[in-house]
């Protein structure tokens, strides 16, 4: 998304970006769909203090550049905010076992990397006895699939989950969605159709409220709108243009299943903690 950016001027939306530098002054042309990276690991955070107001430290383990780096810098501000003491490890990408062997320890652990890095490091660092744990992977079905029983607990951020999804002011409703999309492909939508489909009902009801299709009109009609699709809510932040109004869901592993546990007006499952101690 930054490579395609830098070389248009063109009114973009960004339904597949997720990194905070897309961005005002750099990107003024780009209207954000998604939550930024540096939001991943906000819930989480609130989530384990509003649980545990005890709990007092974490260990941030990190890809040193790019999309883990994005997700550090806003995990490490939310932290600090909420009273934690923070430890913050970066490591080269595809070199996070040489790091996870001197990670200090902590009351919670968050990982931000590459997938084959998160997966390549979960064994190593879920023996260890930590309140709670955060991956980026575990966000999703697929990606520390692997681990097997392992993944128990496991706490990860995601964009979109159709059974939480709340009821929209603009555009069908979820289930409207999976439906037609089940009737289409065969199977349940990802989240990046969800984001698609939610860029595609913005933009429609940018132009109707513009009545032009100009890239200056369809900005203003942007930064004006605040609303709720099936993917969530729509607000751009008026300084830097990123996405405020939608809510990264935080999910927690629970008997093998991938529940919504934050927001508590998303919930679907109460947060399982602290984590169960895990044998080597």
């Amino acid at each position: 998304m930054l490579t395609a950016m830098r070389v248009t001027d063109r009114v973009v939306w960004n339904h597949g970006g997720a990194t905070s530098q897309l961005s005002c002054p750099a990107f003024p042309h780009v209207i954000n769909v998604l939550s930024p990276a540096s939001t991943y690991f906000t819930g989480v955070l609130h989530a384990i203090r509003a649980t545990d107001p005890n709990a007092s430290s974490v260990t941030i383990l990190h890809a040193d550049k790019g999309f883990g780096q994005d997700v550090a810098i806003g995990a490490t501000q939310t932290a600090s905010n909420l009273g934690f003491e923070v430890q913050v490890v970066p490591f080269k990408p595809y070199h996070a076992v040489e790091t996870a062997s001197s990670l200090p320890n902590a009351d919670i652990l968050l990982v931000a990397g590459n997938f084959n890095d998160e997966l390549t490091v979960a064994p190593i660092l879920l023996t260890r006895t930590w309140r709670a744990a955060a991956f980026v992977g575990a966000g999703v079905d697929e990606v520390l699939a692997p681990l097997g029983t392992l993944r128990e607990g496991l706490l990860g951020p995601a964009q979109w989950v159709a059974t939480a999804a709340p009821v929209p002011d603009e555009g069908p409703d979820s289930d409207w969605f999976v439906a037609k999309y089940r009737h289409v492909d065969g199977v349940d939508p990802p989240y990046p159709a969800a984001q698609a489909f939610a860029a595609g009902l913005l933009c429609a009801r940018c132009l109707r409220d513009s009545g032009v299709s100009t890239d200056t009109a369809q900005l203003d009609a942007a930064y004006k709108l605040i609303c709720t699709t099936l993917y969530g809510g729509f607000r751009l932040d008026p300084v830097s243009g990123l996405q405020v109004g939608h809510q990264v869901l935080i999910v927690q592993w629970q008997k093998g299943v991938r529940h919504v546990v934050w927001p508590p007006e998303q919930a679907e499952r109460p947060l399982l903690y602290p984590l169960a101690r895990r044998g080597v």
